[in-house]
């Protein structure tokens, strides 16, 4: 996590740079990582609250509810798809009682990318769904199954399936399902390149929740402008560090979206994407 990271990394500290924030002098920052494993998240959450940081910034789901658990006291910055569905506000108008500042993106956000699924498969009639089961069994996962488009989703959808380095499976086949769609989960984000390979494996049409994941060869991708969200997360911090009280500060709802696909994939996949989601495309990795 730095300038030489990922774009929304840069962007980051290049925003923390313009708030006049240097690392090193006027700034500490102890990076941590759960390495995408939760049975690990709660050593991880000890060991930070023990350090008596002035700040923590959560990029995960379940870490920003494990740090909610074990702290009152130390701020807590975060990116969530629904803070409501997650629990860790009881409204988006009542949160006076929250030492958290979050990003809330959007879980209207699955059904897009199930729609553009549709669009460049447009024989898809079963859709299988890599998440985590606590996610698939709480309310993100309900507004996933209430959704118009729900009715794509395969009844054996792999809720709790975890790709983790010591535990891939051989294959990613999914019986009766015509493509996969992957969770916005940050765990997955620590197996990108081995869930994109065994999707190409697999030859299954592959829709995504970054990016990222397009430009490590995977087929689509329908996200928030992760460059400016973090940037968002900078402006956060800086509010926090400057005395503002997390829960005054109003939630960042992202307006920018990006559509990203992988040309080269479509063509070993046989797929021949209409020319309109072309143009619709933020990137198009050839």
């Amino acid at each position: 996590m730095g300038l030489s990271g990922p774009p929304q990394y840069r962007a980051f500290f290049e925003e923390l740079s313009r708030l006049a924030y240097v690392e090193g002098q006027n700034l500490v920052i102890d990076r941590y990582s759960g390495e995408g494993r939760p049975e690990r998240y709660s050593e991880l959450v000890r060991d930070v609250i023990n350090t008596h940081p002035d700040l923590i910034l959560a990029v995960a789901a379940r870490l920003s509810l494990d740090f909610k658990t074990a702290t009152t006291t130390i701020p807590i910055v975060t990116i969530v798809n629904d803070p409501v569905a997650l629990r860790l506000v009881a409204s988006i108008a009542r949160r006076a009682a929250t030492s958290q500042a979050t990003i809330a993106t959007e879980l209207e956000l699955i059904g897009k990318r199930i729609e553009l699924l549709v669009e460049a498969l447009p024989g898809l009639s079963t859709l299988g769904y890599l998440v985590s089961r606590s996610y698939w069994e709480d309310l993100r996962g309900a507004a996933a199954r209430g959704s118009q488009t729900s009715r794509y989703f395969a009844e054996g959808c792999p809720a709790g399936q975890r790709l983790l380095p010591d535990r891939v499976p051989a294959g990613l086949q999914i019986d009766g399902t015509d493509a996969l769609m992957v969770s916005d989960e940050a765990e997955h984000l620590a197996t990108g390149a081995a869930i994109v390979e065994l999707a190409a494996t697999g030859r299954i049409p592959t829709m995504y929740a970054y990016g990222e994941y397009v430009r490590l060869g995977g087929l689509m991708a329908y996200s928030i402008d992760l460059p400016e969200t973090f940037r968002r997360l900078a402006t956060l911090i800086d509010k926090v560090l400057k005395g503002s009280s997390p829960g005054d500060i109003p939630f960042y709802r992202p307006t920018k979206f990006e559509l990203s696909i992988n040309l080269t994939t479509a063509k070993a996949l046989g797929l021949a994407l209409p020319a309109i989601l072309l143009v619709r495309a933020g990137q198009v990795v050839e």
